[in-house]
């Protein structure tokens, strides 16, 4: 039986609500639960899900919405103690020191030294906020997606003609002056400057720069649009610009999937304009061969690996395997790898290096969050739409993975199967112990009737994350898991088991390309001042503002909710009266 609560003006996170739903989902007695606020696109997953009541047809935005599937309403009373518990521990998430204010008059005056806003608030209604962040002079890193590509570009462009820079929208990771932003790793301070799309490739490769030893400066989010050709790389060229005059900044690496033809060649150019020694990588492109002072990667793994030891003036190439191929039984029908990704970036490295080392047609791309899908063998993006729409991100909540694990363990043909753990701030603070009986249980199973099952995994972090790196790689190992040390050699382990070992890449150093300008325009003294920031002004989830406390910067909580109820054409009409007041 359906049950409706509705808590009028309660805003809070999609995220908080989505982690609230989770924790609801464990209680005895309830078949089904979803929390969400009331848009009408909410509204829609409801329907989807089952779970639409009449009740919730008059609820706005900004309330609260909870469904319950149970048999008996006397479970009522512990839902509701539960929620209040777990939202006063989010509401008290950010620490004591955290000043909350309600508005962005009283943000921006307690924020005055605050360089940066990151928001993370629904995309339908960001991008007005991120123009208010811009027109304060503050420099916005936005976690929030579905902001439309036109508004990316006007936003974009309108940071650049102020000196700011406008990461984002959808980023989800950066490191600012060693301060983590968003969904980010602990990696300690050092001299490498990385530039990406901010997601799990720059997690991917300053965790590996950390376990090198070696440290990061700033790792600047893009969003993953920038290098599109309607938005032109704009982010990107004003941080390489930043980094290039940062005198911490001593190597810079740039990230990102496939670009437009024209703004690939653009940074580019800007990059053999530089002092720094560089190195790239645009995932899909197999490079032939590195330049003087830009070298050209193929994989995250040798991105990091690349930029140490520029860093360390070591000879350039790839590092030996340290680790030793595993050896596997297979049945002559299992020659099939399922891989299961948290991460995009890390999904489509695994799709480059699987297609390439077993000659694969892409058979139906992007259906169903597909990255790969050919001859049986299949790659999945779990952070994809189709998986998150009104449930936790696979970072969270390991619910969509282990449903995926179990059928591809009891499939015949299948040999390996891949997996990420990615460690760090907002991600399961125990996802190891979470995957690890299903994995031991398939594994045994397996065994049972005569097949071997290999499980390749690589864990995404540092020893510094608040999960610690090493005590998930011990509950892993345990469970009968292959720990690689990066995804590259993980998909490589499993390309080898299979009877398909990669061959080495070797690369010549040609001489730096000619350029038609020898001196690179002056960044602008925000871009500068953004380098050395240590305060923000965090709008949305609170969350964010913990990792930014853990690591000494200074934050200002706006506990953002969406005005007029969310009707966007009264939001516009109250915006453009603020305006003429202030104007006069």
């Amino acid at each position: 039986m359906l049950h409706t609560i509705i808590q009028k003006n309660n805003y809070q996170d999609s995220i908080v609500l989505m982690l609230l739903t989770n924790r609801l989902l464990t209680i005895d007695g309830i078949n089904n639960a979803s929390v969400m606020m009331g848009t009408p696109a909410n509204k829609d997953i409801f329907k989807t899900g089952g779970l639409y009541t009449e009740e919730m047809s008059n609820a706005t935005s900004n309330d609260m919405v909870l469904v319950l599937d149970i048999e008996e309403e006397e479970i009522i009373e512990t839902v509701m103690s539960e929620i209040d518990a777990f939202l006063s521990d989010q509401s008290n998430s950010a620490g004591e020191e955290t000043q909350s204010v309600k508005t962005w008059e009283k943000a921006l005056d307690l924020g005055k030294d605050a360089k940066v806003a990151v928001l993370s608030i629904p995309g339908t209604m960001a991008a007005p906020e991120i123009e208010t962040a811009l027109a304060a002079g503050k420099h916005v890193f936005c976690f929030s997606d579905n902001v439309s590509l036109e508004e990316e570009v006007r936003l974009k462009k309108m940071a650049h003609e102020q000196g700011l820079l406008l990461m984002g929208p959808d980023c989800g990771t950066g490191i600012l002056n060693g301060i983590p932003v968003a969904f980010t790793n602990a990696v300690r301070k050092g001299k490498i400057g990385v530039v990406g799309a901010s997601g799990t490739g720059i997690q991917e490769v300053t965790t590996i720069i950390h376990k090198l030893g070696a440290g990061v400066t700033q790792a600047i989010g893009t969003g993953g649009r920038d290098l599109k050709e309607a938005v032109g790389g704009i982010t990107m060229k004003d941080s390489i610009l930043a980094l290039e005059h940062d005198p911490d900044t001593e190597v810079i690496v740039v990230i990102s999937k496939p670009p437009a033809p024209r703004v690939r060649d653009e940074v580019l150019a800007l990059l053999r304009r530089g002092t720094k020694p560089a190195v790239t990588i645009f995932l899909g492109e197999e490079p032939t061969d590195h330049e003087e002072n830009l070298y050209r990667a193929y994989t995250l793994e040798e991105a990091a690996q690349l930029a140490v030891q520029l860093l360390r003036q070591e000879q350039i190439g790839l590092e030996p395997v340290k680790e030793e191929t595993a050896a596997a039984a297979f049945g002559p029908e299992q020659q099939k790898i399922k891989a299961y990704y948290s991460g995009g970036t890390l999904a489509y490295e695994a799709a480059m290096l699987v297609k390439a080392g077993l000659n694969l047609e892409q058979e139906d791309a992007h259906q169903e969050g597909y990255i790969l899908k050919a001859a049986g063998h299949e790659i999945i993006d779990l952070g994809d739409d189709i998986y998150t729409q009104g449930k936790p991100h696979p970072m969270i909540d390991p619910t969509k993975r282990i449903e995926l694990l179990k059928q591809a363990g009891e499939d015949p043909e299948t040999a390996v199967i891949l997996l990420d753990i990615v460690l760090g701030y907002g991600s399961h603070q125990d996802m190891a112990s979470e995957l690890a009986p299903t994995i031991k249980s398939l594994k045994e199973a397996a065994q049972a009737v005569g097949r071997e099952l290999a499980v390749i995994a690589t864990i995404v972090g540092t020893d510094l994350d608040p999960q610690d790196s090493n005590e998930q790689a011990e509950i892993l190992t345990a469970a009968g898991v292959i720990l690689c040390q990066s995804n590259a050699q993980a998909v490589k382990q499993a390309l080898a088991l299979l009877g398909h070992p990669f061959s080495p890449i070797n690369r010549k150093l040609l001489p730096k390309a000619v350029t038609t300008a020898d001196v690179l325009p002056e960044p602008s003294e925000k871009s500068r001042e953004l380098l050395a920031n240590d305060a923000f002004i965090n709008v949305g989830l609170r969350s964010f503002a913990e990792a930014i406390q853990a690591h000494h910067g200074q934050v200002v909580q706006y506990d953002w909710q969406p005005i007029a109820g969310g009707n966007v054409t009264l939001q516009k009409a109250l915006r453009f009266l603020a305006q003429v007041s202030l104007s006069e």
